[in-house]
């Protein structure tokens, strides 16, 4: 499903938060957007997901209209009931609500997003009983056993410590080229986004300041400007850039 944003903006009150928005996506790749705090992020992801009342367009494969279904949004705050199994929250993702009596396809799916993650074991733990970390991968299983057409992603990896920020990373990176997904995550790792996404959009004051390959994008110049540090940008050994942040000159 390609994702079209087209002039989008969006105002709290007085305050222009998002303006003249402009990108494409299409499905197969993974867009990261990075930016300082407050730079519009979780805003532009909510705006295309539809709970964010908006200016201009998004559009899906060309249609203005939202469908209906195969948008797996996945936002940083989840008010899933803590009570709940994990597999009760993963078949969420395929229902409305829960009942006394589940298809066979939805049950087949929910375990086999769990097994996608690798969390079967989890499967009879209460949410409420998980790590941050195991809750965000529980959600990410949720949204994937949806058979989502595109993934809109706040943050997947805020409450994972590195080993289970690269193993998330890889497997939407997997599952989107796998299943032709069309995937948008807001991260704040510079150089996870470096190593992950096919193209990095890069937000300023409410702006889209660059959006490309992450060679391009992740020079000093942009990042001084988003973030206000100064950076050193070196080339992996994948092939991919580095992103030093250097200590402010002192005068002696």
């Amino acid at each position: 499903m390609r994702i079209g944003v087209h002039g989008l903006g969006v105002r709290f009150g007085a305050a222009e938060v998002l303006r003249g928005i402009e990108l494409e996506v299409a499905p197969g790749e993974v867009l990261a957007v990075l930016g300082a705090n407050g730079a519009g992020k979780s805003t532009l992801l909510r705006a295309i997901a539809g709970v964010q009342p908006h200016r201009g367009q998004v559009r899906w494969n060309g249609a203005a209209s939202r469908p209906a279904s195969g948008i797996g949004y996945m936002p940083q705050d989840n008010a899933t009931s803590v009570a709940l199994s994990v597999f009760e929250v993963v078949l969420l993702g395929r229902l409305r609500s829960l009942g006394l009596r589940v298809a066979p396809a939805d049950l087949a799916a929910a375990e086999a997003a769990l097994a996608e993650l690798g969390i079967r074991g989890l499967a009879s733990r209460r949410l409420g009983e998980l790590s941050g970390g195991q809750r965000q991968l529980v959600f990410l299983a949720q949204v994937l056993a949806g058979n989502p057409q595109a993934l809109l992603l706040d943050e997947p990896t805020s409450a994972l410590d590195i080993a289970h920020q690269v193993q998330v990373l890889g497997l939407i990176g997997r599952a989107t080229r796998r299943r032709g997904l069309t995937t948008l995550a807001v991260l704040h790792d510079i150089n996870a986004a470096a190593r992950f996404a096919d193209r990095i959009a890069l937000l300023c004051d409410g702006r889209l300041a660059a959006c490309g390959p992450p060679a391009q994008v992740l020079c000093p110049a942009l990042l001084r400007a988003a973030y206000g540090v100064e950076v050193a940008v070196m080339t992996g050994p994948d092939g991919r850039p580095v992103v030093l942040p250097l200590p402010p000159v002192e005068n002696e």
